[in-house]
């Protein structure tokens, strides 16, 4: 896959957001993508621009609310494939060891 990408959909609301995040998630299984949720977001990946910009619209959208921040950072690497699990993949070599995560703990 080539577009890598950051996609962060939240309502601005009081209080949990975890319902409307779920429902921007939910909205990316109906494109040609994969993805990872993280605490701060989701990584999105996919094999072009425009299936990853039809999945963030769509995440976008799911979310209710009078008000919506969407944060998107993408990455498309147009002369050679690569995916989320590469660029960890490289920095683990750097360090000489896997880098710690969250789920560690």
């Amino acid at each position: 896959m080539t577009v890598v990408a950051l996609l962060s959909v939240a309502p601005v609301i009081e209080g949990s957001m975890a319902s409307e995040v779920a429902k921007a998630v939910a909205a990316l299984d109906g494109f040609d993508v994969e993805y990872e949720t993280n605490p701060m977001g989701t990584v999105i990946e996919a094999d072009d621009i425009d299936e990853l910009m039809l999945a963030a619209t769509a995440a976008h959208k799911a979310v209710d609310g009078d008000r919506v921040s969407t944060f998107l950072k993408i990455d498309d690497k147009r002369t050679t494939d690569t995916t989320a699990g590469s660029k960890v993949d490289r920095v683990a070599e750097e360090l000489g060891r896997e880098p710690r995560s969250a789920s560690d703990e």
